[in-house]
């Protein structure tokens, strides 16, 4: 295994190349980034993507893959046979280089296992330095941002990582929905604020709160900073929409359960700003490289934060932040981001990418 840079952009043998990556949403619209430097420093070659199936469709006008192979090897009913499927999958590809983006206990398990097949790949670069992998980083710190991670692994590969946000291609139909929703509501470009209030149901924590959200939203139009109010998530989270779109008043649009998840990417490119909580539609929003401030709470913005030099995350400064609970009986985290300070990193954006802003409680927290 190698630590040390090495060049395979100049191996003209490589031709067939594999990247792996599974994971949660956020997780796979960062790595979108490295995708891209991956296809520019290997402009020749056939590159496949091995991703979950429910990913599959993020993919489905993305020229930079000639291949998607959609496998889940999660499944405990049938783990062995998932694995199996798999290995027969990427044993058949005859691959040059794999790119293991992922680089959980089960990637480095079917690498390995493929390896002893005796049809391995050639090349094999990962995000740590012990075998499977020939190339690979020593000794990275375990609480980064995992696209620096990555980065690490690709720059000893001798491939540039360049690229400053997320890239997915964005198929015309969903660009067309999100005009038409737009134009459905005679809310015109550039003229309305884009607000994610929701999370996964087990992520609650994460939420800023709809009172938070509408008084958020009503400051943004009395500011005069824009005149409409779009609110978007999934269909699970259109009552919330609806109370805080009720609470905003006319100017305010629930489009909560409207959406598809590739409508968000263009929907935030005519935005005047976007705000969110820590989930994956921010990190779908951060494609559009409009100004975005993310509300981080629980989680670690260096770690969570979307990638794109116009995200800001905020986070109180509290001695329980990052604490990743799933339940908290005081949620203080979020009670102590408030929103004239959200407002303003949108007024006058910051040098900093995360402010993390003083508690005004003093007392000692009470254990959640």
């Amino acid at each position: 295994m190698s630590a040390k840079p090495v060049d395979l952009p100049a191996d003209s043998s490589i031709q067939r190349i594999l990247i792996i990556k599974w994971s949660a949403l956020g997780d796979l619209v960062m790595a979108s980034a490295l995708f891209e430097d991956i296809r520019r420093a290997f402009p020749r070659a056939e590159i496949h993507l091995n991703t979950q199936p429910a990913n599959q469709a993020l993919f489905a006008a993305d020229t930079r893959f000639a291949r998607i192979i959609a496998l889940d090897t999660r499944p405990k009913s049938a783990r062995f046979g998932a694995m199996l499927r798999w290995l027969r999958s990427v044993r058949a590809g005859r691959y040059d280089l794999v790119v293991d983006l992922q680089t959980s206990d089960r990637s480095r398990l079917l690498l390995g296992a493929l390896q002893l097949t005796g049809r391995g790949i050639r090349h094999r670069v990962g995000n740590h330095g012990f075998w499977p992998y020939t190339i690979g980083p020593d000794n990275l710190p375990l609480d980064i941002n995992p696209v620096l991670r990555m980065r690490a692994a690709l720059k000893l590969a001798g491939i540039p990582t360049t690229t400053s946000h997320p890239v997915l291609a964005v198929p015309e139909r969903n660009r067309k929905r999100a005009q038409h929703l737009l134009a459905q509501h005679g809310i015109a470009d550039g003229n309305y604020a884009l607000l994610f209030p929701g999370c996964h149901p087990r992520g609650y924590l994460k939420r800023w709160g709809e009172q938070n959200y509408a008084e958020l939203g009503r400051l943004l139009l009395t500011e005069g900073l824009v005149r409409h109010i779009v609110i978007a998530g999934g269909p699970d989270e259109a009552e919330l929409g609806n109370t805080i779109a009720g609470s905003i008043g006319a100017a305010a649009v629930n489009l909560c359960g409207a959406t598809e998840m590739l409508d968000i990417i263009p929907l935030a490119g005519h935005a005047h700003c976007i705000i969110g909580n820590d989930t994956g539609t921010s990190h779908l929003a951060a494609c559009s490289e409009r100004p975005q401030v993310v509300i981080c709470g629980p989680t670690d913005p260096t770690r969570v934060k979307p990638l794109g030099d116009q995200v800001i995350a905020i986070q109180a400064d509290l001695p329980c932040s990052n604490c990743y609970r799933k339940h908290c009986a005081h949620h203080s985290c979020m009670r102590e981001v408030h929103t004239a300070q959200v407002l303003a990193l949108l007024t006058a954006p910051p040098a900093q990418a995360i402010v993390r802003v003083p508690a005004r409680i003093l007392e000692t927290l009470p254990h959640a």
